[in-house]
This record gives structure tokens, C-alpha cells and sequence, in this order.
């Protein structure tokens, strides 16, 4: 079983790999090799601490030898989501998380990203945009962008795993929704005005009864707006306008009002929630 785990290791995805001990960028024999040699000297000069912890348990042991090889052995297994999520009974069986990044109930607002971003700031606007150069005296993007006249060309209209703000904060069961699975709940649920625990925000329902909370958390700027009234969601999709054409400067969102809710779409650079969902588990 070692030669085959030598033979085909298990490669890195982001930046960090569970059981990548030595740092390599992918999962092998001789991470057991340096995860014993840690164990026996207490020296971690040679280990990415964080891989090491194999088990989960919060320290390393030898215990994590042994999840180790069993790794090599049986390869990864798919973690048991540390957030809740709920089966509103979409067609494609997405299943949407009880509350937003940052958040720990369904009524909290949570963090606010920009779209790319992964992590909250102070103000949002272009000047400290990261995938925008604004010294050029106009917007010029240097990832995710579908023009020449708007900055270097990638194709990408979907955001990459180390952009995307809910896969980042909550691991890797997690994404910010695609264009399609916002469009699918818009599509298949209901949405009424409500409150809980005295935040205003709107009650979805799903096909077979089932609920989750969108609170009104307005958006981000120089300052909060709208909170309490309106709520602007990202997705990880840039805005797509059928049939050809795409906008660098915008992602797609859920938006919603008093009387409605839509898809619709934002400046990338805008402080909008994440609410996530729960990737495909086949």
C-alpha cells in the first residue's frame, strides 16, 4: 500500500493540504517519515503544523500517524460539515447553510467580501479592490475578467477556491452559490417578509416545507446602508447576460427588498454577505 501512496500521491489543491506534514504539496510516505521525527525530537522546523494535525483533534500525536496511514491507504474522507445546512428539496439537491459567514444564528449579519475577497475590511470600494489596478485612471482587472478593454483576459467568469470567500472561512464542504443554484432557489422557493428574534429579513421555504432566514444586512460601502431594509448576497458567478455577454465589473447576487427578491448583480467591489452552500458530496 506505501508504494502505490509513493506512486500516486495525493496532490494539493490551495495552500494548505491535510497530511501534506513536510509541505511538499502533496500527501506521501515520507510525511509519515517527518511526522514521527517531529514526534521524537519536538522539532517543528521541518513540518507544516497545521497538515500534521490529521485527526483533528487539536494536537499532534501519534494518533495522527495512524490517521495518516490511513490516508495512504484508503485516501482522504470527506469531512462531516462543521456548519449546519438544510435540504429544501431543490431539483439539484443543494442543500444551503442556516446562517452567513461570521455569523453564528440564522439573524446575524455576519462578515461583508467583496466579491474575490476573502476576508472583511474597514471600506470597500475600487481603490482597495484587490483584483483591480485603479492607477491606470480606470478600471483595469487583473483577474476574472472577459474583456481586453476591461484588463487582462482570463475567461474566468466563476471565482477559483482561494478566492471564494465561504470554501475559505469554513473548509472545503463549503462555496459561495453558483449563477445557477441562485437562479434554482429563486426558481423553486417562496420568500416572505418576516422577522426573528426582532431582525428583519425573509423566510425562504423550499419545495418540501423546509426553511432558511436571509436576514436584511444591506451593504457595505464607506459605511453600512440599508441594513435592516434590504439584502445583497453574493454568489461566486460573474453577472452573465444572455446570450454572449459577460460584465468584468459585476458578480451576480440575491437581492431583495420589502416586496421582492431576484437575482441580481453588484460591483465587485461592494461589501455584500455570503451565505453558502454545501458542495456536491458525490
Amino acid at each position: 500500500m506505501f508504494v502505490l501512496a509513493i506512486a500516486f500521491p495525493i496532490c494539493a489543491s490551495g495552500t494548505s493540504l491535510l497530511g501534506d506534514v513536510d509541505g511538499d504539496g502533496e500527501v506521501a510516505i515520507a510525511d509519515v517519515s517527518v511526522l514521527i521525527d517531529y514526534l521524537m525530537t519536538n522539532d517543528a522546523s521541518q513540518i507544516v503544523l497545521e497538515n500534521a494535525n490529521v485527526d483533528g483533534d487539536s494536537e499532534v500525536a501519534i494518533s495522527d500517524v495512524a490517521a495518516l496511514i490511513d490516508i495512504l491507504m484508503n485516501g482522504p474522507q470527506t469531512p462531516e460539515p462543521t456548519e449546519e445546512y438544510v435540504d429544501l428539496g431543490l431539483p439539484s439537491g443543494t442543500e444551503w447553510a442556516t446562517h452567513n459567514v461570521g455569523a453564528t444564528n440564522p439573524e446575524d449579519y455576519g462578515d461583508y467580501f467583496a466579491w474575490g475577497e476573502t476576508e472583511p475590511k474597514d471600506n470597500y470600494d475600487w481603490d482597495n479592490y484587490k483584483w483591480v489596478n485603479a492607477s491606470t485612471g480606470s478600471l483595469y482587472f487583473t483577474k476574472y475578467c472577459m474583456s481586453s478593454t476591461e484588463g487582462d483576459v482570463d475567461n474566468k467568469d466563476q471565482l477559483d477556491l482561494e478566492d471564494d470567500a465561504a470554501y475559505v472561512n469554513w473548509g472545503p464542504e463549503w462555496r459561495m452559490p453558483t449563477r445557477d443554484q441562485i437562479y434554482e432557489l429563486m426558481d423553486n422557493c417562496t420568500a416572505e417578509r418576516t422577522q426573528m428574534n426582532g431582525v428583519t429579513g425573509e423566510l425562504i421555504t423550499g419545495p418540501n416545507g423546509k426553511t432558511i432566514f436571509l436576514p436584511a444586512a444591506g451593504y457595505w460601502g464607506n459605511k453600512l446602508f440599508l441594513a435592516g431594509e434590504e439584502g445583497y448576497y453574493w454568489g461566486c458567478s460573474m453577472l452573465f447576460v444572455p446570450p454572449t455577454h459577460y460584465y468584468s465589473q459585476h458578480g451576480t447576487s440575491i437581492h431583495f427588498d420589502v416586496e421582492w427578491w431576484e437575482w441580481n448583480s453588484g460591483s465587485r467591489c461592494a461589501g455584500f454577505t455570503v451565505r453558502p452552500v454545501r458542495a456536491s458530496q458525490e
